[in-house]
């Protein structure tokens, strides 16, 4: 029979009432009976216990379940979507111990499956029907609130017409659905959850994950923060924000959720079976940038190797549907089982072919940069946070055709080119991909091969936005990845960019602030300030005989 939940503890007369309303039937035009009411609180009368039903459009009850005194269990039907534009052409009527509206958990099984309607039925002691708590969903997309709730109504007095109330419901979230602005990528809510930092770090990560999602071409409909003492280790988010979020995730019409946080296999899991919706997190988002962005078969192979190692971990945690998996217990554990180890070896295989041939490539690099010493030019690397103007800076020194956009890791595979100073000395100027706060170590590992271009530089030109609100914690950043690829002691100048960003009546003091603490220059490679001294710094650095001031070789027409 198609009852759902724990009837232990039940009398074998109340398991059979059980079974017998799975053959009951409601009236098709009505969404509720006084009769069928009284036999769901009778139940609850004598077991103290939530008892419901589902019911199709026919009228015909389809499932009954069985909870405790607080809340009730849906079947596992595999909580698949009903499609776009359509409800699951089911209702939910439980009751209530008691008088109580419909709660959270109510609202969040309304959207999640989207059911027709939800029903609380309230029972007083004797078991006797009290009002009933209706709820439907209003369509995706519009203003105000994303659940229509019923005034409480006794059920005798629920005698609207409901087959012709829900088609016109459903007709409405389709067109709807139809209507919906059409934009380019995924729909996304950005979700951050954070436990014992300041508010205004929390701003600077959310403007962060912004601008990722900016760069992977996703359109954020909405942000949501919370802040708790410590992140839940099931869900990163408490149940209450949780459930909330499911709500609107609905309303929103998503294609997907991105978690600031970095999620753990089985977080990520138990989100994806939340929401049924795609759930990412900060890693994923940035290869999936990566992978965008990668154009030489470095960068492509660099990727690749990253993803794998990210997704090796997660195998186990997919969806068991995806495995083809049958019932546990002796005849069903084959399918599945076979098909995991088959997708774990061929990724453990992938990925030593891709260590092979990066290995490889990481040699010709070497015999490229062994050249290059015995020709004795200097190597200046450019390196900073994405997004600081890296390619900017590289284009408006050596005057050549680079890709310049305003998206974080906009460059991803490395650049080189000739710089000539003003007294005719040369160096070979490279720009690598940006660094970010918490780099994912897979990705720091796969990227070790470019990285290592940087290895034999003489000195970093190391670039930070200017206009930044968080210029030291990205600067700090910054560092950590060079300390932890073993390139910490090489020297450094601090160049502070974008300075044509700043307040024009606090330009100056700003400038002069931040030089004089860290000893840096401030420049626009925009606009060509302060290159003159840039140079100027470098040659000192680099050959320590040169002037300390020079005429700025833009203007000279010295750049090459």
């Amino acid at each position: 029979m198609n009852i759902y939940g724990n009837t232990h503890g039940l009398k074998a007369n109340q398991i059979r009432r059980l079974e017998r309303l799975v053959r009951r039937h409601i009236p098709a035009e009505r969404i509720i009976t006084h009769d069928f009411a009284r036999h769901l609180t009778e139940l609850t009368g004598e077991t103290g216990r939530q008892v419901g039903v589902l019911v199709d459009r026919r009228g015909s009850v389809t499932h009954a379940m069985v909870g405790d005194n607080r809340s009730i269990e849906m079947p596992d039907w595999g909580r698949i979507r009903a499609g776009q534009g359509r409800l699951r052409g089911l209702r939910c009527i439980h009751t209530h111990v008691g008088d109580e509206p419909l709660d959270r958990d109510d609202l969040t099984d309304l959207a999640l499956l989207r059911l027709d309607a939800i029903l609380a039925v309230g029972t007083d002691p004797s078991g006797i029907p009290g009002l009933v708590y209706a709820a439907a969903l209003a369509p995706p997309g519009l203003d105000g609130d994303p659940v229509e709730l019923l005034d409480p109504t006794p059920a005798a007095l629920l005698d609207f017409d409901f087959r012709i109330w829900i088609r016109e419901r459903e007709e409405q979230i389709a067109r709807q659905d139809r209507t919906r602005e059409v934009v380019d990528g995924d729909r996304a809510i950005l979700v951050s959850v954070t436990a014992g930092r300041s508010k205004d770090v929390v701003e600077d990560e959310v403007r962060e994950l912004q601008e990722l999602a900016k760069s992977a071409g996703v359109s954020v409909v909405e942000v949501v923060t919370q802040r708790r003492s410590r992140v839940d280790p099931k869900f990163v988010m408490g149940q209450g924000r949780l459930a909330d979020l499911v709500i609107q995730a609905f309303q929103s019409d998503l294609d997907l959720l991105i978690f600031d946080q970095n999620l753990s296999p089985t977080q990520a899991r138990n989100l994806s079976d939340r929401f049924e919706l795609r759930v990412i997190d900060r890693t994923q988002l940035i290869l999936d940038i990566f992978a965008q962005h990668a154009k030489t078969r470095d960068g492509k192979l660099q990727v690749e190797l990253a993803q794998l190692k990210y997704m090796m971990p997660r195998l186990s945690q997919r969806d068991d549907r995806s495995l083809s998996r049958l019932a546990g217990g002796i005849g069903g554990r084959g399918p599945g089982e076979t098909k995991l180890e088959v997708d774990r070896r061929r990724v453990r295989d992938r990925i030593g072919r891709l260590e092979r041939e990066l290995t490889k490539l990481r040699k010709q690099r070497s015999q490229r940069r062994s050249r290059r010493t015995r020709r004795s030019l200097p190597v200046l690397s450019i390196v900073g946070y994405t997004n600081a103007g890296k390619s900017t800076l590289l284009r408006a020194l050596t005057r050549s055709e680079v890709l310049v956009e305003d998206k974080m890791f906009a460059t991803l595979d490395p650049t080189s080119r000739k710089l000539r100073f003003p007294r005719e000395r040369e160096v070979i100027i490279t720009d690598t991909v940006g660094f970010i706060r918490d780099l994912p170590p897979d990705l720091v590992t796969a990227f070790r091969a470019t990285l290592e271009e940087l290895s034999d530089a003489d000195l970093l030109l190391h670039v930070v936005d200017a206009a930044s609100s968080d210029m030291e914690q990205k600067i700090e950043a910054v560092r950590r990845v060079l300390d932890e690829i073993g390139l910490g002691q090489t020297p450094e100048l601090l160049v502070f960019n974008q300075i044509d960003r700043l307040p024009p009546d606090l330009s100056a003091d700003i400038c002069a602030s931040i030089t004089h603490r860290h000893g840096g220059v401030a420049i626009s490679a925009l606009q060509g300030t302060g290159l003159g001294d840039l140079l100027a710094r470098a040659e000192e650095l680099l050959w320590l005989d040169s002037p300390g001031m020079m005429v700025d070789p833009v203007a000279k027409g010295e750049f090459h």
